[in-house]
């Protein structure tokens, strides 16, 4: 990537999606090939006067997912626990050699190896909720995510700069103006009790009474661009048909069906990826309820790529999440996973408010 371009991203994710100060322990995690973004945030961190630990991500869970024995797979290991308690910000920067390296794992030890980190994922996410650690998750352009995404090296870092939107002069003052145009979608939704999203295959109501609608504006995940809440668990009813292939571990899951009765998933269907897709819909009592519903604005973001960080942001979407609930929404539903699926909505969708239209084909009508 660019040089420039790499300078606007490491400043924007410590400056504005991290809002790093003077004192602050930043965790940076990445892999080997996203070095020179590393580099930069930690930079970045140093000139914010902050403390920066740089953690390097590897792929050899596909051998402790392969070998590992039972006992192993559910270890809590407490130099992770250490790194959860004790950061202040953590920045997990995504991009490896090879997005498929579980494909060969079985899915039950897929599965069991997700439940066995809830306790970790739940301090994690209480911390989070408390107002106590940051994250941010981005992405670093790879060869395997180009590859994923069906584009050639340069090509995927000109689409990762749109996205971003770091072509624009000043990256930081474009992410505030999408905070406020999102703002007016939580304005209107934030005192509505019922939602109903319509489209292909897919009619589905819930309640969202009480909850807190989260304008997601590149604070937590970068690139961001959705405004979600956690609906109210019990009260998910009908049918959803996901347009794009569901990913998990690096393996797709195509043509999901899912049939909701008392907010719980009660059929379930793919056309690949079927014994995968039951395996963590049974990883817990809350893996067969939805934590999250959401609606994409990211435009920038014009095609599929196999990425969902970006693909449950596409301008024109719903998404929706089986598993944890974010606390701040107001979700209270516990789950070792949290999965999003992703439904089109640009050809005829719909999503109403108490019984009035207010999105259709792929745009707020507001």
């Amino acid at each position: 990537m660019d040089s420039n371009l790499l300078e606007k991203y490491s400043r924007t994710l410590i400056q504005y999606s991290l809002s790093v100060k003077k004192g602050d322990l930043v965790v940076i995690q990445g892999y080997k090939e996203a070095m020179p973004l590393i580099e930069l945030c930690y930079r970045e961190v140093l000139n914010a006067g902050a403390h920066p630990h740089v953690l390097m991500r590897h792929q050899l869970d596909e051998i402790l997912l392969k070998v590992g024995s039972g006992d192993q797979l559910s270890f809590e290991n407490p130099i992770s626990e250490a790194v959860i308690m004790n950061a202040d910000k953590i920045l997990n920067i995504g991009g490896s050699s090879n997005t498929k390296y579980l494909s060969g794992v079985e899915p039950k030890k897929i599965a069991y190896y997700r439940k066995s980190g809830k306790r970790l994922s739940e301090l994690y996410m209480n911390r989070v909720d408390n107002n106590e650690l940051d994250w941010t998750l981005c992405m670093f352009p790879t060869d395997s995510l180009a590859q994923e995404a069906g584009m050639s090296l340069r090509d995927y870092e000109d689409f990762v700069a749109g996205a971003c939107l770091l072509k624009n002069e000043d990256p930081i003052l474009a992410w505030k103006e999408v905070s406020k145009n999102q703002e007016k979608a939580i304005e209107y939704l934030k005192d509505k009790e019922t939602i109903r999203i319509v489209s292909r295959d897919t009619d589905v109501r819930m309640k969202v009474g009480g909850r807190v609608w989260i304008n997601s504006d590149g604070r937590t995940n970068f690139p961001s661009g959705e405004v979600f809440t956690g609906p109210v668990e019990d009260s998910v009813e009908g049918k959803i048909r996901f347009s794009f292939p569901g990913i998990y571990a690096g393996q797709e899951i195509e043509d999901i069906k899912l049939l909701f009765k008392k907010g719980k998933v009660i059929e379930a269907s793919a056309s690949k990826g079927e014994e995968l897709l039951r395996e963590l819909i049974n990883t817990d009592e809350g893996a067969s309820m939805v934590g999250e519903v959401a609606i994409g604005t990211n435009y920038g973001i014009d095609r599929f790529t196999k990425n969902m960080l970006y693909d449950e942001k596409m301008g024109g979407t719903v998404h929706m999440a089986l598993g944890k609930s974010y606390g701040k929404s107001g979700g209270k539903n516990i789950s070792a996973i949290h999965w999003d699926m992703l439904c089109d909505m640009k050809d005829g969708g719909e999503i109403y408010a108490d019984g009035e239209l207010f999105y259709k084909n792929g745009n707020f009508m507001l």
